[in-house]
């Protein structure tokens, strides 16, 4: 069965947090974690960016997200929510 996996977004970001953010997401559309990746308004701060993956997926997109993250130094732009 697929689930979502929400990332929650600062709105507010610099040009190379922008770049970043841009460059997790398409990272997850090349890698096959999805295809399409839904954004909405959580709040005035934030945006909730979701999409679906497959159960065989979603620990490899989970553990690719934190380390992106990570690896970007954009911990404070962007997170993964829980389940």
């Amino acid at each position: 069965m697929e689930k979502a996996i929400r990332l929650k977004v600062r709105k507010e970001l610099d040009p190379r947090g922008q770049l970043a953010v841009i460059k997790l997401k398409g990272s997850l559309i090349s890698k096959g974690y999805t295809q399409i990746i839904h954004i909405s308004d959580q709040d005035g701060e934030f945006h909730i960016n979701a999409f679906e993956t497959g159960a065989e997926k979603r620990n490899d997109a989970r553990q690719h997200i934190a380390a992106f993250i990570s690896a970007e130094h954009i911990e404070d732009a962007v997170s993964l929510q829980g389940d």
